[in-house]
């Protein structure tokens, strides 16, 4: 069953820095805003208490959420999260207005399936290297995948899956793909250890010059 999510919100009245941090610290609330769409941008303001929960869930970022503004309900998703650098705390989020008919940009996380069994892991000891960790794709809004995910079957030591391996729907667009040839970039790889890789560095290393002719002779001068 898909997760469903549903913020309450209050149309923000006092605007400005001062006036954020008065909200932060007094009411235990933080600003926001909502845009897109046919209507004007609207300031809004939240109690922290009720985001927190819905951030523990992965699907939040990437899912048409339930905005409810003094009484009238918003389809929207979160394009962007201001959070504390030290503390556990929200301070600011951006909201876009999602309108049926109307395609979206949204980043939606990977998923990484059967790394473990893979042969570059199980067989030949190779550690697996995720170089991305969501994609932003284009969809209409009830096309919005949950999450993506990227099956690592059949990768070996030294193998790549890219961007354009990946598996979506017909009704999803990889965007960076719509681009450029360019940016077709490497998702996730299979490399070997670091230890494995040093060890063969000085393994493979040449004698420095003049040193092979010191061990024919035993290191020492007649």
């Amino acid at each position: 069953m898909a997760a469903t999510f549903e913020l309450i919100a209050e149309i923000r009245e006092d605007k400005g820095r001062g006036a954020s941090r008065r909200l932060r610290r007094n009411a235990d609330k933080f600003p926001g805003i909502i845009y897109g769409g046919e209507q004007e941008p609207q300031m809004i303001e939240i109690e922290h208490r009720h985001i927190v929960k819905a951030l523990e869930n992965e699907a939040f970022y990437s899912h048409i959420i339930t905005l409810k503004v003094s009484g009238n309900d918003e389809q929207v998703i979160l394009k962007d999260l201001q959070r504390h650098p030290a503390k556990p705390r929200v301070l600011h989020a951006d909201f876009q207005r999602v309108k049926k008919g109307h395609k979206i940009s949204v980043h939606v996380p990977l998923h990484f399936l059967n790394e473990d069994t893979c042969p570059g892991v199980k067989l030949q000891g190779g550690v697996v290297a995720h170089l991305m960790s969501d994609i932003e794709v284009l969809c209409l809004p009830e096309d919005l995948p949950e999450f993506i995910e990227v099956d690592c079957t059949e990768l070996n030591i030294g193998d790549t899956i890219h961007l354009s391996e990946i598996k979506v729907p017909d009704t999803v667009e990889i965007i960076a793909l719509s681009h450029d040839d360019d940016q077709d970039q490497p998702v996730v790889n299979i490399h070997k250890p670091r230890a494995v890789v040093e060890e063969e560095e000085v393994t493979g290393e040449e004698p420095a010059a003049g040193e092979s002719e010191e061990k024919k002779e035993g290191g020492k001068e007649e």
